[in-house]
């Protein structure tokens, strides 16, 4: 069998050097384009375009997270599951400490009411009021909750029974 000859062979050193470099950048330039030498060519996906013809019509099946996402826009559930979302995870938005003394009660019409197990700490909260709204903004998005109102604790409730008089009550023995 007759030997082959080196590639290369028969030419200056300095040709092939420019031989090899002008093999060297036109690899790069191909990589830099995206081609791949010698493999079949990729497709090239744009961003934010969905390659397949799947969910046209709605039949097909999707991900579990993406169909929760539209069960709730289409049910206009997501200010819901923000403020719940905010309520279950209370000690993590505004610390051990602060969350051993007061709870989130309700949330109606955009304001959520926390109720303190004191007063000195009803007025504690009203203080630190605006950083709480800052956390929950952050936790949940801007315009989720767009009041916090700070109650104390409860008194007792003197009406019992279903029927009352209207009138001085329990407290006017003292007049």
């Amino acid at each position: 069998m007759p030997e082959q000859p080196e590639p290369g062979a028969g030419l200056d050193p300095e040709a092939e050097d420019a031989a090899a470099a002008a093999l060297q950048r036109a690899r790069a330039a191909a990589r830099e384009k995206g081609l791949r030498p010698g493999l079949k060519p990729m497709r090239r996906r744009r961003p934010g375009v969905d390659g397949s013809r799947a969910n046209r019509d709605g039949r097909d099946p999707l991900l579990l997270g993406d169909q929760m996402d539209r069960l709730l826009v289409d049910r206009g559930w997501q200010v819901d599951v923000a403020v719940g979302s905010v309520m279950g995870r209370w000690p993590q938005i505004v610390g051990d400490e602060v969350a051993q003394h007061c709870t989130p009660v309700t949330f109606e019409g955009g304001v959520l009411t926390v109720r303190a197990d004191s007063t000195a700490w009803t007025v504690q909260l009203t203080l630190l009021e605006s950083s709480i709204m800052q956390r929950i903004e952050a936790e949940s998005g801007k315009g989720t909750v767009s009041a916090l109102k700070i109650v104390g604790p409860s008194a007792p409730s003197w009406s019992r029974g279903p029927r009352r008089s209207q009138g001085p009550g329990p407290r006017d023995t003292y007049g």
